[in-house]
Parts: C-alpha cells; structure tokens; sequence
C-alpha cells in the first residue's frame, strides 16, 4: 500500500512539474517541439507533450515490469508461505507431543509427533520423543524405528541419538544393547561425560568389573564422580575381581591381581580376607602363611584369624606357636582360642585343645568351638559331654538364625 501511494505520488508531482514547465514555455513564440522520423513515418509535438509521455510511458513500463517481477514471485511466496503454515503446524504439534509424553499419553504423543517430524525445525527432538513415547508403552520395535529415523534425518547428532538409544535399553533391562551401542559412543569420544556415566552403570549392570577397573582413570580425570565414590567403586570393583578369580581356583591369576591392587584398598576391612580366602580355598595356604601372619601381626582381624587357623600348613606345631602368640596381646579373644584349640587338636595335644575350646567358649560361645569340643570328646569316649556340646551349638544355632529372620522383617 505504502509502496502504491509513493507511486500514485511521483507521479502527480511529475505531471504538476510538466505543466508549471508548459506555462512558462508559452511565453516564448515558438516553446520547442520534437520530431521523429522512421522510414516514410514521421511524427512532431511539441516539447511539452513530448516529455509529458515520456515520463508516463517510464512510469507504465515500470509498473509492467513490477507487476511482472510479482507474477514470477507469486508461486514461491504460495510455496514459501505453505511451508510457514506446516512449520507452524509443526511447532504446536512438537509443543503438544510433548505435554502429551509428559502426562502419559504415549500413542497420542508418538502419533503427533511422527505425522508433523518431516516440517518440523528440530525434527530430531520429535524422533526422540516419540522414541522415549514407544519405549514408555513397550512399544520397542517402533521405539528403534523411530531412533534409526532421527540418524538419517539428522547423522552428525550420532552421540545425542546414541546415548537415547542407551538410556532406553538400560531402562528396558537390554543391557547386551546398551553396552554394544556405549562402547560405539565411547570409541567415538572418549572423553564424553554422559557417555562414561552410562557405560558405567551398564558395566556395574553385566557385572563386568574388570571393565569397570579400566574405566575408573575416566571417571576419575573427568570428574564424572567425586573422589570418595572413585574409591568406593575402586574397591568393589577390585573386591568382585578377586572373588572371580577365587571362583576359577587360578592361584597365579589371583596373586597378580592382587599385586595390582593399591595399598590403600589392601588395608580396608574385608579386602585381604578375599585374598587369603581364594589363596586357602584354591589349595595355595601354605604360600601364604607367612603373609597372613604378617598381616595379622599390624593389623588384627578375627576373620583373617579364622582364615589362618583354616589353613593345612607344613609345620602345624609353628602355627600354633605363632597363634599363642598373639593371645599375649589379644587375651580372652573367643575366636583366637577356638583357633588355638583347633591346632593344637591338629598337632595331637588334646589336652591343650579342650583346654582353648573351653575357654573360648567361657568367653563367648561359638557354634564352631561347640562342635570342635563335641568332635575331640567323643574321640576321647565321652559320649554324655559331646552330646551335650552338640545341644548346644545347635541351640546356639537356632538362636542364630531366628535373630536374622526377626531382623530381616
């Protein structure tokens, strides 16, 4: 409209100034005229008329030529403006599929979604959507349907759609799935956060710990835990991989992992029992005898006690002596006793055996040394003793158990 009137505009001005020009040429006896000649044809006006058509016949052709210019326009500005139409269309269907997902309308959502992806501005958030929507109703074929449609709409997003991709499997227990498609992602960028995070939680998941352990110096240099949850992770993840090997019966394969294993993680509770556990369990306790003296000798453990009194040593007798040594410091340690009573049965000295073994049990009653006792003294023909030995421990037993059942509900 505006561009019209600035038309209609020059226009009028342009004629006003032709006649303010005629006028003043009238006064003149002859104010100019202008002859054309072509071939036999010859055409005269005046100056007045002549400039007057001239400077319509420039503002006609510049209207044709502008009225033109717009009819070659017009079926791009349709086009352009349909596409407007659909994007808008596109957005408010985005908005909504996106309500819908987040109050559980998951078909709903997933069918707006998908029918307005092709025009919308981020068609990679309708596909992932829609994606999560499937996954939500158990929907898992339509669910990867969609994600393989938002890489070919969208490949250079290959991490964002990998790392849906993943979180879905791990929501859906397809673990196999998202450890496959994390290590993809990792050996793609190593260093990225979301994706060290998830892969691992899924190795934790598939107990893959020894995956964990190579994983850790990410965790750690990145910071994608705190320090104290590096630990905490370190140490299980050490922890399971020692009761993997104890479970192959591979002394070597335990004795270099345990060389692996920091000394900050070998001083915590629980830690050196597997070791030695898997060592005696794998028929290797004489090798490390002298460690586990060693180690109880800094650091007492009445587990590491029960674990060195299990093992068949070469030189009972030096066991028990190294054993009564302790109790020098450690005396009225019930645990101690049944282990000293237990190796001096070993060693022949029943008399110092039923000694320990009731000691121990005047300190605090063991199933253990009930049974140990009952053991030597119907060896020693004392059948009333032992039965009553026996009694006891399975009464001590059943008291046992029936605590773990009341704490347990």
């Amino acid at each position: 409209m505006k561009k019209l009137f600035y038309f209609l505009g020059s226009l009028l001005v342009t004629v006003a100034v032709a006649f303010i020009v005629s006028n003043g040429l009238e006064q003149f006896d002859n104010p100019g005229y202008v002859l054309i000649g072509i071939g036999h044809w010859s055409l005269e006006t005046s100056l007045v008329v002549f400039a007057v058509s001239l400077i319509f016949g420039f503002f006609i052709f510049y209207f044709f030529f502008r009225v033109l210019g717009w009819l070659f326009r017009l079926p791009g500005q349709i086009k352009s403006r349909g596409k407007n139409i659909k994007f808008n269309r596109s957005q408010e269907a985005l908005i909504a599929g996106l309500v819908d997902s987040a109050e559980g309308n998951w078909e709903k959502a997933e069918n707006v979604l998908i029918k307005h992806a092709s025009h919308s501005g981020a068609p990679l958030i309708n596909y992932l959507t829609a994606a999560r929507a499937a996954q939500s109703r158990g929907a898992f074929d339509k669910r990867d349907e969609y994600l393989k449609a938002a890489n070919d709409q969208s490949p250079d997003s290959s991490v964002v759609i990998g790392l849906t991709q993943a979180e879905l499997n791990l929501s859906g227990n397809q673990f196999e799935q998202a450890l496959e498609t994390l290590t993809r992602l990792h050996s793609i960028d190593p260093t990225h956060a979301s994706v060290l995070k998830l892969l691992h939680q899924t190795y934790q998941q598939v107990g893959d710990w020894q995956g964990i352990r190579k994983l850790i110096p990410s965790l750690h240099t990145h910071k994608i835990l705190m320090e104290a949850e590096v630990k905490l992770l370190e140490t299980e993840a050490f922890s399971q991989l020692l009761k993997q090997s104890a479970e192959k019966g591979n002394t070597e394969e335990i004795q270099t992992l345990w060389s692996e294993i920091p000394n900050y993680i070998k001083t915590m509770a629980g830690i050196s029992a597997i070791y030695f556990a898997a060592m005696i369990n794998a028929g290797a306790g004489v090798e490390i005898e002298n460690e586990l003296a060693n180690t109880l000798a800094t650091v007492w453990d009445e587990t590491l006690v029960v674990l060195f009194g299990s093992i068949q040593s070469n030189n009972v007798q030096k066991q028990l002596e190294t054993a009564e040594k302790w109790f020098y410091v450690h005396q009225e340690n019930a645990v101690l006793l049944a282990v000293m009573g237990k190796l001096a049965i070993k060693c022949g000295d029943t008399f110092k055996g039923e000694s320990y073994l009731a000691k121990s049990i005047a300190a605090e009653p063991t199933v253990q040394a009930y049974q140990l006792l009952g053991d030597l003294l119907f060896a020693q023909d004392d059948k009333d003793n032992a039965i009553a030995c026996y009694k006891n421990g399975l009464e001590l037993a059943s008291s046992e158990i029936v605590s773990r059942i009341d704490s347990v509900s």
